[in-house]
């Protein structure tokens, strides 16, 4: 059994970040490559700003995508408990320790870290004050991402606000000791934290875990980092959406890291034989929705006929209003379902693009009517297919496929002169599965009647 734990340590302030499903994602790949555990931890002392219904977004999330945890909220194990609004008692045992220890005061009501090393006072002509500044050695942190990093801490630091509530830094650190964290696995934003963190746990005696800080995500246009506020930004967006949770995690997995080839679709568990630390890039990552759409899209494609019609069941039940899909024969849905997989980009996409299926009232695009109409004999083709219907096969995509071509050939025309404005009768517009397909599964009488009301109009 594998010594490395690691952990994710979300708070319940937001919605969930793809950030934060990242670097929850990156802990989860090294604890599954190095048969480590992986643990959750909610970092919930903020009272002011936690949520149970945030709490439950991270939970959700997580699962939602794969992300099972070995221990933590809900299934518990020996180092609980894993809420740090339910670990008050641990905290003052380590706190107790290092004012014990003389290496923590009380100042203006909070409880400071006291840094060793010369001490001596200074003006601050930014903050108007004297201070207390500490030479020190500087703090050697071997990154497993970064290299080695020098940073040096020359202010002792608040570890208990005046209001009595622990700051980050030593809750943090107090966790990460009592939980027997080896790895820490963090944003690139959290390294300016490190020099402080390692002062502490060096203060406790206490082992010093490798840590390793993965690159931002940068947001997809412009400078900085990808917040909560952009676009794309929310995995609960992409569920909503119907995403494949297994191509996010694919996605996301190749964001800052590299699996050593140029391959991008790449099935779990070859992702988790490949994952280590040496293969994540120092550089940020660009978000990039188009390319997690076009990911999203070849799972699509590779979904099981019945998955995918499951899928697409559970997506229209979620949509608001009464769909008439969902009142359709549940033989004639998968029809229409399977026919439209191997075209959409999104599970999203199928609403839209199935409506003219489940009713007679469906939109028809002006521009493609003008287009369309606007050349050849439109009404003369119509009237054309109307009368060879009755003698067509429409057994399958082939034999009314071969039908159409005979009509053509019989009137000198090419087949395209009869699939664009069939095309348009049938769905309103120039786009959607193959026009044999779309023939085969309206059924004669509904293709007859549409060709007829379009005829009659034109």
């Amino acid at each position: 059994m594998s010594s490395v734990r690691v952990r994710f340590a979300p708070s319940p302030t937001g919605f969930f970040h793809i950030g934060s499903a990242r670097t929850a994602l990156f802990n989860w790949l090294y604890a599954r490559h190095t048969g480590g555990k992986f643990i959750l931890r909610i970092e919930d002392t903020d009272k002011a700003r936690n949520s149970e219904e945030f709490l439950n977004v991270i939970y959700d999330s997580l699962t939602w995508l794969g992300l099972n945890w070995d221990e933590g909220p809900k299934i518990g194990g020996d180092f609980g408990p894993y809420r740090q609004s339910e670990r008050d008692a641990i905290y003052r045992e380590y706190l107790q320790r290092l004012l014990d220890g003389g290496r923590a005061y009380e100042k203006d009501g909070a409880i400071w870290f006291k840094l060793l090393g010369d001490r001596h006072e200074v003006y601050d002509d930014h903050r108007q004050k004297t201070v207390t500044k500490v030479k020190t050695a500087p703090t050697v942190i071997e990154d497993r991402i970064r290299g080695r990093v020098e940073r040096t801490e020359d202010e002792d630091f608040v570890i208990v606000r005046s209001d009595g509530n622990p700051v980050f830094h030593f809750v943090n650190v107090v966790d990460d000791i009592t939980m027997r964290i080896t790895h820490v696995i963090r944003g690139e934003d959290h390294l300016s934290n490190a020099s402080k963190h390692v002062e502490l746990f060096k203060a406790f005696g206490a082992p010093v875990p490798e840590f390793a800080h993965i690159p931002l995500i940068l947001k997809q246009n412009g400078p900085g980092k990808m917040s909560k506020r952009d676009q794309g930004a929310l995995v609960e967006e992409y569920q909503r959406r119907g995403y494949i949770a297994e191509a996010l995690v694919n996605f996301l997995s190749l964001l800052g890291w590299n699996p050593g080839d140029d391959r991008e679709k790449m099935p779990l568990d070859e992702i988790v034989r490949l994952f280590d630390l040496p293969g994540v890039n120092q550089s940020n990552a660009r978000f990039d929705d188009k390319k997690l759409a076009h990911m999203n899209m070849l799972y699509l494609l590779e979904l099981p006929a019945d998955e995918f019609v499951a899928r697409a069941r559970t997506f229209f039940d979620s949509q608001a209003g009464d769909s008439p899909a969902l009142a359709a024969d549940a033989t004639y849905f998968r029809e229409v379902m399977l026919l439209s997989q191997p075209k959409i980009k999104g599970i999203e996409e199928l609403p839209a693009y199935t409506v003219y299926f489940f009713t007679e009232d469906f939109p028809m695009d002006e521009k493609v009517k003008a287009k369309v109409l606007g050349k050849g004999e439109p009404k003369t083709r119509l009237n054309e297919l109307i009368a060879a219907l009755a003698a067509m096969d429409f057994s399958s995509d082939e034999a009314i496929e071969n039908a159409i071509k005979a009509v053509a050939e019989t009137n000198g025309q090419g087949f395209g002169a009869y699939q664009s404005v069939a095309r348009l009768a049938l769905t309103g517009t120039n786009v959607g599965p193959s026009i044999t397909g779309i023939m085969r599964v309206l059924g004669r009488e509904r293709t007859g009647r549409r060709l007829t009301k379009l005829a009659a109009a034109i």
